[in-house]
C-alpha cells in the first residue's frame, strides 16, 4: 500500500506538505494546482483510498431559498451549512449562487451544481444546456434528467398519524403551508398534506374542516392557523399533525394562550426535529430528518455523475425516526 513518502517522491514535495494536503489543512499555504496534482497522485497510487477524495471544482451550489425563508424555517440554513461542510469534507469545491442573482449569474463552465429551492421551466431548461450533472435536495422536480434526494414526507406523514391513531386518536387535524408554484405564483397544495389527506380518507375519518394551511412554513403561520381552529371549529380535534416545526411551534403557543392543555386536551406532532424543538412548552414529539444523511447522500450523487460519469438518473428518499416527547398522550375513552 502506498505512503505519503511514496506520494511526496512521485511529486516533489515534502511529507509534511503532502500530509497536510491530504488533510485538509486550510492554513497551508499552496497552489490549487499543488493540491490537484498530489490529491490526483494519491488517488492513483490508492492511498488511503476510502479516506481521500480526488479534488472536484466549479460545482454550483443554487440555493434557491429567499433570506426571508431561511429566517422563518431554520431547517434551510441547516440544510446550506451541512451541504458547504459535507462537500468540504468530500474534497467538493461549491460557488454559492442565490435565488436573487437569477440563474444567467452561474457560468457555463460548471461541471455540475446542487439545487435547494424553486425553480421556473425557464430555470431549468438553463440548468440543462449548462450541466447534464446535477442533484435537486429536498424535492425532486427533474428526475428525468437530474437525481435528487429528499425526506420521504409521504412516509413521514403516515407515520405521524399512526402514531396518533395507536394512541387511541380518531379526530386529527391537520396545519400546514402550501407550495408556490414559481411559474404561476399560484398557491398550491403541499406534499404534506396531500398525503394527508390521501392516508386519512383511507381510513375514513378525514374532516376537511380540521385541515388548514396557507403558505408559509412559520411559527406566525402555525400561530395564527391554531388560533382559527380554536376560534372556528365547533369540536376541537383531539391530535393535530404540524407539517414542520416552525408551524408546530406556533401551534403550541396559540394553545397554551386559550389555556388548552398539551396534550391532555390537544396532542401536536411534528415533522423535522430542530434544536428548541425539546424546548418548547411542551416539548415537541416530532419526525427527525437526519439533514446531515440527506447532504451526504447529494454530494455521494453528484460524484457519482462526474466521477463514475453514471447517466441514468436516481431518486433517492430518505426515512426518519419519532422522537417521541410530552406534547402527545394516548387519549383516554370518553
Amino acid at each position: 500500500m502506498a505512503t505519503i513518502k511514496d506520494i511526496a517522491n512521485e511529486v516533489g514535495y515534502s511529507v509534511s506538505t503532502v500530509s497536510r494536503v491530504l488533510n485538509h489543512d486550510e492554513s497551508l499555504s499552496v497552489t490549487e494546482e499543488t493540491k490537484d496534482k498530489i490529491f490526483a497522485v494519491a488517488e492513483r497510487l490508492n492511498y488511503r483510498k476510502k479516506e481521500v477524495h480526488i479534488r472536484i471544482k466549479q460545482i454550483a451550489f443554487l440555493y434557491w431559498v429567499t433570506d426571508t425563508e431561511e429566517l422563518e424555517d431554520v431547517y434551510f440554513k441547516t440544510m446550506r451549512k451541512a451541504l458547504e461542510q459535507c462537500a468540504k469534507e468530500r474534497n467538493v469545491e461549491l460557488t454559492l449562487y442565490k435565488k436573487e442573482g437569477g440563474i444567467d449569474a452561474v457560468p457555463d463552465t460548471i461541471q455540475g451544481f446542487l439545487a435547494v429551492g424553486s425553480f421556473t421551466e425557464a430555470e431549468h431548461k438553463k440548468l440543462q444546456a449548462l450541466s447534464g450533472s446535477g442533484v435537486f435536495v429536498d424535492s425532486a422536480p427533474d428526475p428525468d434528467h437530474y437525481d435528487a434526494v429528499r425526506p420521504d414526507l409521504e412516509w413521514m406523514t403516515r407515520k405521524q398519524i399512526d402514531h396518533l391513531l395507536e394512541r387511541g386518536h380518531r379526530q386529527i387535524g391537520f396545519i400546514g403551508g402550501t407550495f408556490q408554484n414559481p411559474d404561476t405564483m399560484a398557491d398550491e397544495m403541499d406534499l404534506r398534506e396531500k398525503s394527508f389527506r390521501s392516508y386519512m380518507g383511507k381510513k375514513g375519518i378525514l374532516d376537511d374542516q380540521s385541515v388548514l394551511c396557507r403558505r408559509g412554513f412559520s411559527v406566525e403561520n402555525g400561530y395564527g392557523l391554531m388560533k382559527k381552529a380554536i376560534d372556528e371549529l365547533a369540536v376541537l380535534p383531539s391530535a393535530f399533525v404540524a407539517a414542520a416545526d416552525p408551524i408546530a411551534v406556533g401551534m403550541l403557543q396559540a394553545l397554551n394562550e386559550a389555556g388548552i392543555a398539551i396534550p391532555g386536551q390537544v396532542s401536536v406532532i411534528s415533522i423535522n426535529n430542530i434544536s428548541v424543538a425539546k424546548y418548547v412548552s411542551p416539548p415537541l414529539t416530532t419526525i427527525r430528518i437526519d439533514l446531515s444523511e440527506v447532504c451526504k447522500t447529494a454530494i455521494d450523487l453528484l460524484l457519482e455523475q462526474i466521477v463514475s460519469k453514471r447517466t441514468l438518473s436516481k431518486t433517492v428518499l430518505l426515512t426518519g425516526e419519532i422522537v417521541e416527547r410530552k406534547s402527545t398522550l394516548t387519549k383516554t375513552a370518553d
